[in-house]
């Protein structure tokens, strides 16, 4: 039935689609609740403290829900509304034939991202298994084409992963989804801890590949999305907690280029079970 549904979506115009999202996401950021508190306290931590930006955050966040049917199930479409300006990134870390990392935030239109970059050859995705079964069928349909194939986040996903980039093959995976216990380190973000996953630094220095952050900014209009990317500097620094504070601090640029399209809502300094609290800043 979700399925069927999101089939007749797919076939409206991408400038209905964002209008039915926006208004959506306001309307859900009317009601009081956890929701609405969690958007505007992320976003004040981050220096974005008017109450337009925050009612400007949720429509866009509606725009992102209300997108994926048309990005899912109508990709040759989707991707003839892309442009970028800073596909010379790209370019030059093809050129080194050493397998790329490509880290996307929940920026913009997220899923979009890897879809561009399969005309480059094929894409590893790392993802998590929706937590409703009813969800199942639509996501096996959008996340696994030709040449997009997507794993698990398990021991096995992470396995694929190496081999991907040892066969010089990209991959991809969010960096600023909450770790499970273990996983992460504390590392600042928009100056407040955050547990933030090691798994990406780990395999940059076991495997050597470049790694470059992208997300889809969403056009005015419905016009489509913009790609960028930002590549993060090497050599990379040894230490986890260095790395995940240098991949922290690049995504935090990447954000302030269209701040309003970043997912606030979503919980990112939330400590995970069993993990150890953020440790108390020491002040001098």
């Amino acid at each position: 039935m979700l399925l069927t549904v999101f089939r007749l979506l797919a076939w409206l115009p991408l400038p209905v689609l964002h209008g039915l999202g926006r208004l959506a996401g306001r309307l859900v950021y009317a009601l009081p609740g956890k929701y609405r508190q969690r958007l505007r306290a992320n976003a004040a931590q981050a220096g974005y403290t008017h109450a337009s930006f925050a009612r400007q955050a949720a429509a866009q966040a509606g725009a992102m829900i209300t997108e994926l049917p048309k990005v899912w199930l109508r990709n040759t479409q989707s991707l003839n509304k892309i442009v970028s300006d800073d596909n010379a990134v790209v370019e030059a870390a093809l050129a080194e034939k050493r397998g790329i990392l490509y880290l996307t935030p929940h920026l913009g239109c997220f899923e979009i991202t890897a879809r561009y970059l399969t005309r480059h050859g094929p894409i590893t995705v790392m993802f998590r298994p929706p937590r409703k079964a009813i969800l199942a069928p639509v996501m096996e349909i959008a996340r696994n084409t030709s040449a997009l194939h997507a794993v698990p986040a398990t021991l096995q996903g992470v396995r694929e992963f190496v081999r991907a980039l040892k066969r010089g093959e990209a991959v991809g995976m969010l960096p600023d989804q909450a770790p499970g216990k273990g996983e992460g380190v504390w590392a600042p973000f928009f100056d407040r801890l955050a547990y933030t996953t090691t798994l990406p630094g780990k395999l940059a220095v076991q495997t050597g590949v470049a790694v470059i952050l992208t997300a889809g900014e969403r056009l005015p209009a419905g016009r489509g999305w913009r790609i960028h990317y930002v590549r993060l500097p090497e050599p990379l620094p040894s230490d986890p907690l260095a790395q995940a504070t240098l991949i922290n601090q690049t995504m935090e640029t990447l954000i302030r280029r269209f701040p309003a399209q970043y997912l606030w809502s979503y919980n990112r300094y939330k400590t995970p079970a069993g993990a150890a609290p953020a440790p108390t800043p020491t002040h001098q």
